[in-house]
This record gives C-alpha cells, sequence and structure tokens, in this order.
C-alpha cells in the first residue's frame, strides 16, 4: 500500500513523514525543501500478531507494511508548471491514496506559501491543480476516443462518461465527490485522474492542542469539507508526532497521558488508510512464521491465498479457517480449536473476514 503525503509548503509534511517513518527526510522552513519524494517503510502495528507469536512460538514475525512517499509541496499554478509541479503531479499519480496535509495551526515562525492561513483555501489549492491536471488528461483521452468512435460505436459510452467528468470537474469539484454507477467507476478508476485518488484529510494542530483537536475551529471547518465529498480526516500535531517516534512504549504511555492523547497520529492514519482503501488482514500462523497478509475486503479464499503465492490460488483446494478470537480462545492452540469444532473447512466461494487465520491446501 503506497501513500503520498502532500499539501502546500510548510504545513508540515515532511515532519509528520520523518515522524512517522523515521527516515530522517529534511524538514525546513523554506518552499521546495523536498524535491524527490522520500519514501519511507512503516509497520503497521498488529496485537494479532504478537499474540499468535507468543502462542505458536514461531521463528518469524512478518507484520504487513505501508509506504509513504514525502511529495513536495504543490503551489498555485503547478498543472502549468510552476514550482516543477508537473514532475509533482507525476509523483501523485504512483500511489494508491493520498495524505492531504493541512495546516490548522497559527505560527508566526512558519511562513504561509500565500501569506494567510485558510485550511480551505489551502486544501482548494491542491484540489484545483489537480483537477486542473486531470482535464489535460480527460480532453486528450476525449480526442482520441472521439477519433476510434467511427469505427467502433460501443466507444459512445465511454466518451459519454468523459463528458460527464469533464463538466463536474469544470465545476471545480473533484472526480472523487462525483457520483457514478459502479460501472462508471471502475471506467474512471483505469484513467487514473489524480483527483480521483481516496484522501485523507490530515490536519496538523498545535502542540497546545494536540489532546484536544476537535475543538479547533480550523479542524472542525476540514472534516466538513472532507465529509463533502465522502473523504476522511484525521487530526494530529506533526511536532508531537515527531517527539512520540524517539520515546520508548513506557516513555509512549506517559506522554499520550500528560498530553491528554489517547493514541498516535500514525495508528490513526493507518486504520483511516484500511477504512478509506476498503483493507482487511488475514493471518497465517505456524512454528516457522506469524504473518498478517492486507487485502481487500470481499476477497475470497483462492485469492487471498494467491497473496503468499499464485501456485497456492492454481491449485487451490480448501482452506482451513478459524477467527483469531475463537483462536485464542483455545490458547492459540490449533489442535485444541480443531476438537472443539472450530475451525472450519472453506471452499472457493468463501469471502475471507478479517482477523481469519487461514491454512490453504492446494495441488502443485
Amino acid at each position: 500500500m503506497k501513500l503520498g503525503i502532500v499539501g502546500l509548503p510548510n504545513v508540515g509534511k515532511s515532519t509528520l513523514f520523518n515522524a512517522i517513518t523515521r527516515a530522517g527526510a529534511e524538514a525546513a522552513n523554506y518552499p521546495f525543501c523536498t524535491i524527490e519524494p522520500n519514501v519511507g517503510v512503516v509497520t503497521v502495528p498488529d496485537a494479532r500478531v504478537a499474540a499468535l507469536h507468543e502462542a505458536y512460538k514461531s521463528k518469524r514475525v512478518v507484520y504487513t507494511t505501508i509506504e509513504f512517499y514525502d511529495i513536495a509541496g504543490l503551489v498555485r499554478g503547478a498543472s502549468r508548471g510552476e514550482g516543477l509541479g508537473n514532475k509533482f503531479l507525476g509523483h501523485i499519480r504512483e500511489v494508491a491514496a493520498v495524505v492531504h496535509v493541512v495546516r490548522c495551526f497559527e505560527e508566526a515562525n512558519v511562513v504561509h506559501v500565500d501569506g494567510k492561513l485558510d485550511p480551505i483555501s489551502d486544501i482548494e489549492t491542491i484540489n484545483l491543480e489537480l483537477i486542473l491536471s486531470d482535464l489535460e488528461l480527460l480532453e486528450r483521452r476525449a480526442q482520441k476516443t472521439q477519433k476510434n468512435l467511427k469505427g467502433d460505436k460501443s466507444l459512445q459510452q465511454e466518451l459519454d462518461i468523459l463528458e460527464k467528468v469533464r463538466k463536474w470537474l469544470e465545476e471545480g469539484r473533484t472526480a472523487r465527490s462525483l457520483e457514478l454507477s459502479e460501472q462508471e467507476s471502475e471506467f474512471v478508476r483505469t484513467l487514473d485522474l489524480l483527483s480521483f485518488k481516496p484522501v485523507i484529510y490530515a490536519a496538523n494542530v498545535s502542540e497546545e492542542d494536540a489532546g484536544a483537536a476537535d475543538g479547533n475551529e480550523m479542524v472542525k471547518r476540514v472534516r466538513e469539507y472532507a465529509a463533502a465529498e465522502g473523504s476522511d480526516t484525521v487530526s494530529l500535531c506533526a511536532k508531537v508526532e515527531a517527539e512520540i517516534a524517539e520515546l520508548d512504549d513506557e516513555e509512549k504511555a506517559l506522554f499520550f497521558d500528560e498530553l491528554g492523547i489517547k493514541e498516535s497520529g500514525l495508528d490513526k492514519l493507518i486504520k483511516a488508510s484500511y477504512h478509506l482503501l476498503d483493507l482487511i488482514s488475514f493471518l497465517t500462523a505456524g512454528e516457522p512464521e506469524v504473518r498478517a497478509w492486507t487485502i481487500k475486503r470481499g476477497t475470497k479464499a483462492p485469492q487471498a491465498a494467491g497473496k503468499i503465492h499464485t501456485d497456492f490460488e492454481k491449485g487451490f483446494i480448501r482452506a482451513e479457517t478459524i477467527a483469531y478470537d475463537r483462536l485464542m480462545e483455545c490458547g492459540g492452540n490449533l489442535a485444541a480449536a480443531k476438537e472443539k469444532g472450530l475451525v472450519r473447512s472453506e471452499g472457493k466461494e468463501y469471502v475471507v473476514k478479517d482477523g481469519d487465520v487461514m491454512h490453504f491446501l492446494f495441488n502443485v
């Protein structure tokens, strides 16, 4: 899973990236400090993996991961190449979803690229550049489709969808906020539109608001804006996240209590990412290895097996399956769970559920 961290310059993107990946990307108080995207791989915390490791005394533990891309700050005119904009827009195109960092704090020492602080205006500046880039792409695609229409009348439906999306974007609205049928949505997804990518708005607040960000009026405005287009919002303080990253678990717990924070911004982002992209995790467990595997919700057993190895999917026979909670009720002892009849044998039509502990049987 690849997430791109974007936003205007000086909103706290690189500070947040450093905090959640400890990658040490340069964070400075001037625009375009980040030019090439820094990449950090983050382990997704999962208490189920740790518990299964303890139960099985496994030699190896593998958590699922998320890749965060720290993409340089966009500015007004990026779609026309301002601030090396075309290059930055290209980096956004390569990620599955976008974490849009929005500044929701006042600080005289941190300059604002537009000279004033307005989170909704900041969001719309970024969105406008994505929309303009998308309109250019749509125009090229429509011209190509129109040319081929003479020889293939079935392309008229494609042309109609392109026109529907174009009209919507010309009103200054993102493609992701357009109501589409399932068939239309599948086609639009193939266009790779920037404003169609799912978004989590990360409202970056001051240290004073870290434990009570919901009371911040700017955060409220961001939440309302996000809800209107069907996006998620996470409130956090990038500076506090940077401090948390340097602490061990015991110190972290004390720090959370002191600031009144229930969970880290990273944990919030991970949860929001899974929700936004409709992802779940299933588990495999044994003495050699305990591992978490991320799949799309609704994935059937053979395709889940294919995440482990393509041969597992091709030769799929069945899956021995038990819910994590039921397994742990038996102390993580699979033999005991089988004796109680808790382990199920599932076939090709079984839809994998979050937390399923699975063993696949297959023909070579």
